[in-house]
């Protein structure tokens, strides 16, 4: 994740994968375009029986953080996996028709320019043999495991089982790993070996995904000022502060012309990527504070990853992605796509999801991983797929500067400090958005309509939108301000690097089309970013609002109570980081598609804008070159990896360089240099598909219907055709559409829990494609008689380890339900820091089993005797379990600004911080220093109130040694008068 709330969080690992084969056959024959019948189906490739008595290494499939020096053991055998998922490889002539479809699709004198492909279509031409796919399946069902689906474009297959299973089926033994971070420690798991796979398979499997819970994570700053007040325009005391709000954007980057000449991405449609639920209201908060309509994104759960939940930090992500993007391309329609609790693989998940779905023309990614982290992993195949699809992606360049290997967990100090680019945004298929600042010459305040800010109002009212023209900018780069945070409190998740990403990559040549811009360096490799815009945190940061409080500043009650206030603190919630610039650019994209005429999408935009770029007087005017600045680190010889302690590169330049790639963007002047589509699908007319629940938490085993409506941004005109209606990972449905451009779908649940009704219009030579999904939650179901009981088997595990209990449901007199689990123990106290998961989980930790037939039902309780994995939201997000406390209603934070048992002496660190900020700030820069009076006053008054203060301890200890009873009690899920069941066993901790 890209982002920064003023306290930079840690990087994060991909799931394990194995490596891309892509080998490209020179003089290949074209594939089919879209319209086409493809010439054959895809030829059978496996051949000899599944046998899992020969086997076959994989290159590649350990990870490299899953380390000896971590390791603590083995995991459960019984510990349920979800979601792991099996790719497979395309064979050479596919990979060689895919790209020379790829270069015929972006060439202007191709028949097949701008034909893009449906999923289905590139399912027939890259996919898997239906032969293959059925071998591969029953294989995995021979080893125990549930199949759960197959992806749309047949490439891949999601299955579920234990780590035992996965042991046995590919050769591996599933461990435990606890590794430091700076916050304290986190506990893993992953393979402790190199994975195999039966001999048949070998050369056919392109990776195993989900194997390991090295999730992606956000590292974004959350502010430590305490007395800081509002950060836009606003007269308090007779001091301004200012940061960044939709309006200030839209002057600062000339996008108002834009909407004055009718651009706003009407007929778009962009696909946030995401691994956490969100709440609407601080969408609709946000677009009420900036004066915008308000208008709700839509929410597309990836099915088959756990049960949606809300993750601190990714919860932030979600909702300024949301914000932004939708604040510059008001006339889109804006997607989040999020994975539930079980999907290690998180955004990474949800990017495969919104191409193999084609969710929408425009994929924007505030997650990434530095290059040399990724051990073999790649989405290669699915960035491909996207382009053949006229998707275009953009994914954040990092925020850890030249270093972007800087905080990964497991790597040394010599991996951390080495130079490293971000990936994706290193694919020759995503264009990367790196970051800028203010220019340290602009940040005065001047006279109304002789400076870069509007001036304080006299009446106190806040001027939300204060910047009245371009402000000069300069590479992103407050490292040296990240560090002063972060050695005022090195525990609560701060960073000492704080820049914009770029460099040259390890893994990708360079394109074609990186060539004709000045500074463009002569290294053969793929450069990134390609341009970037404003991803300051101080400098200034953007406005945003969330529910999310591990955003909140000191003292914060809310976020945009009141305009974009708390109204209780004065605070805002700010934030910066690269984060902000991806979802930004993704909103201009989609206006250049609109004037431009691709109304189904334009594939990979990079050869257009270094081609735009390559034109000194369309560089003029498109573009800011930024000449000032670098992305070094500049936080001394701890972080960086030169005797110095300052990294050497990357400066700013004329034209091109790799700490803003082409620099900033003049959004007007790019729009209108943007070439015309003429391609096939120019013309067509945009439209817009919605689809609505007629209940949307409908009960198990019962109709519920949805209305589908696919309506035109011409008025006067009603499209017509075929929606194609997936339920969760099903096969598409292919439906009419009645002459309203309405049909009607009903279906039945026959499982509880949340599912996703996914509709594409398939469009056709009058109207362009489009697409919506709604979820419902199902509830569980009770048949009102008889009754069940419970036993469940003793744990005994040694002192931090952990152990798992069966719990099994027996129904008696016709009962069948829903049965909802929930347990006691003999001594809370004691066990106050033990953690415990159900195997199926719903809200509030309880477990749920189902209950359909006379036959016994069974689930597992793992109980947790490691007090690391439960007192702190990492670990919370990391693995679905709650601490005791949680469950029993006594308040932890979940969050870094307060800390766990309450810590008498914050105060006192709290005013020594701000008098040190106080004095920072005066040296700054001008626009601080009346502020740095106001923050001496208030550290002067915590002082005096932190006086006598005591200070306790923060670390929690283990669960003690003993025995104690759990006593597991069972509810019908619906019906109070079924009733209760209860049953007993030994916990012991040796």
């Amino acid at each position: 994740m890209k982002i920064f709330v003023h306290r930079l969080q840690h990087h994060f690992f991909l799931p394990l994968s194995l490596s891309v084969a892509a080998l490209l056959v020179a003089g290949a024959p074209i594939a089919q375009a879209a319209g086409q019948t493809p010439t054959a189906a895809p030829a059978v490739r496996i051949a000899a029986e599944i046998n899992s008595s020969q086997m076959s290494a994989l290159p590649d499939s350990k990870r490299s953080v899953a380390l000896a020096p971590y390791d603590t053991g083995r995991l459960s055998s019984a510990t349920k996996l979800q979601g792991v998922s099996i790719y497979f490889s395309r064979t050479q002539s596919q990979e060689a028709n895919l790209q020379a479809l790829m270069a015929a699709q972006q060439n202007p004198s191709s028949p097949q320019y701008h034909q893009w492909l449906t999923p289905d279509q590139f399912a027939a031409q890259f996919g898997m043999a239906d032969a293959d796919i059925a071998k591969v399946q029953s294989w995995l069902q021979q080893q125990g495991f549930a199949v759960d689906s197959v992806n749309r474009s047949k490439n891949m297959i999601r299955f579920s089982g234990t780590a035992g299973q996965v042991e046995a089926a590919f050769a591996t033994q599933m461990h435990t790993y606890t590794i430091k971070t700076a916050t304290g420690v986190e506990n893993h798991f992953a393979p402790a070996t190199a994975l195999s796979v039966p001999s048949a398979l070998a050369g056919v499997v392109q990776g195993v995904h989900n194997l390991d819970d090295f999730r992606p994570k956000p590292h974004f700053v959350l502010s430590r000022k305490t007395g800081a007040k509002p950060n836009f325009t606003q007269n308090y005391q007779g001091t301004q502060y200012v940061y960044f709000a939709p309006g200030d954007i839209y002057t600062v980057y000339d996008v108002q012309k834009a909407y004055n000449a009718g651009y706003t991405g009407a007929g778009q449609s962009i696909a946030v990527v995401g691994q956490s639920e969100i709440d609407l209201s601080d969408i609709a908060a946000f677009q009420t504070a900036a004066n915008l309509p308000v208008k709700a994104p839509a929410l597309v759960y990836v099915p088959d990853t756990g049960a949606p939940a809300f993750s601190a930090g990714d919860w932030t992500e979600s909702s300024l992605d949301l914000e932004w993007s939708g604040a510059i391309a008001t006339g889109a329609t804006i997607s989040l796509v999020y994975t539930g609790s079980a999907s290690n693989a998180g955004a990474f998940d949800s990017i495969e999801y919104a191409i193999d779905e084609r969710v929408a023309n425009i994929i924007s990614s505030s997650y990434g991983t530095c290059e040399a982290a990724l051990d073999g992993f790649s989405l290669e195949s699915e960035f491909e797929q996207a382009a053949t699809q006229g998707q275009t992606v953009m994914s954040a360049a990092g925020d850890d500067g030249s270093s972007d290997c800087y905080g990964t967990q497991g790597f040394t100090a010599t991996q951390q400090e080495a130079l490293g680019v971000d990936y994706p945004g290193t694919s020759p298929n995503v264009t990367s958005v790196g970051g800028t600042e203010i220019s340290q010459a602009s940040t005065t305040y001047e006279t109304p309509g002789d400076g870069y800010w509007e001036a304080e109002s006299t009446s106190g009212s806040f001027i939300v939108s204060s910047a009245q023209q371009y402000i000069p900018e300069q590479a992103w780069n407050e490292d040296t301000t990240c560090l002063y945070y972060y050695n005022l409190d090195p525990t609560a998740g701060s960073s000492a690097l704080c820049s914009g990403g770029g460099g040259a990559s390890t893994l990708f040549p360079k394109p074609s089309w990186q060539t004709g811009v000045p500074g463009i360096p002569n290294d053969g490799k793929r450069d990134v970013p390609d341009l970037a815009l404003n991803a300051a945190i101080f400098n200034p940061g953007y406005l945003f609002c969330t529910s999310d409080q591990s955003a909140w500043a000191q003292g914060q009650e809310a976020s945009c109570n009141d305009s974009f206030l708390d109204a209780a603190s004065l605070n805002p919630t700010v934030a910066g980081g690269t984060s902000f610039a991806a979802p930004i650019f993704s909103g201009l994209v989609a206006l250049i598609n609109q004037k431009a005429g691709y109304t189904s999408g334009q594939g990979p935009i990079n050869t257009e804008l270094y081609s735009l770029a390559a034109n000194s007087s369309t560089y003029a005017t498109a573009f800011h070159d930024i000449t000032v600045g670098n992305n070094y680190c500049l936080s001394g010889a701890t972080f960086c990896s030169s005797s110095s302690g300052t990294e050497t590169n990357y400066a700013a330049g004329v034209g091109y360089d790799q700490a803003t790639g082409l620099g900033s963007v003049d959004a007007y002047n790019l729009i209108t240099a943007w070439p015309a589509n003429t391609g096939v699908t120019s013309g067509l007319i945009a439209t817009t598909t919605t689809v609505t629940a007629s209940n949307a938490a409908p009960t198990i085993n019962t109709s519920d219907s949805f209305t589908i409506t696919v309506t035109s941004d011409t008025p006067g005109t009603t499209p017509t055709g075929t929606v194609n209606i997936t339920v969760d990972s099903g096969t598409a449905v292919p439906e009419t559409l009645t002459s309203d451009g309405t049909y009607v779908y009903s279906t039945t649940f026959t499982t509880t829990g949340t599912h996703t009704i996914l509709v594409s219009y398939a469009g056709n030579s009058t109207y362009a494609a489009s697409t919506s999904s709604t979820t419902v939650t199902v509830a569980g179901t009770s048949s009102g008689s008889g009754t069940f009981s419970l036993a469940a088997t003793g744990v005994s595990v040694a002192e931090g380890a952990t152990g798992t209990s069966t719990i099994t449901v027996t129904p008696a007199s016709g009962y069948t339900g829903t049965v909802y689990l929930s347990f006691d123990t003999s001594n809370d106290t004691a066990l106050e820091n033990l953690c415990y998961e159900f195997t199926n989980t719903l809200s509030d930790g309880d477990g749920s089993v189902s209950v359909t037939g006379t036959a016994a039902v069974t689930t597992q309780l793992q109980l947790d005797a490691n007090a690391a994995d439960c007192v702190t939201t990492a670990a919370v997000r990391k693995s679905g379990k709650q601490s005791f406390r949680s469950l029993r209603g006594i308040n932890i934070s979940s969050n870094n600004h307060s800390g766990t048992g309450g810590n008498k002496s914050a105060p006192a660190s709290i005013a020594f911080a701000g008098l040190l900020l106080a004095g920072f700030l005066g040296r700054y820069s001008r626009k601080f220093r009346s502020l740095a009076a106001v923050i001496a006053l208030v550290a002067v008054g915590l002082a005096v109130s932190a006086c006598g203060g005591g200070s306790t301890s923060t670390t929690v200890p283990n669960p003690p040694a003993g025995t104690y009873t759990i006593t597991v009690t069972g509810q019908d899920a619906t019906n109070a008068n079924i009733p209760t069941a209860t049953t007993s066993f030994t916990f012991t901790i040796q």
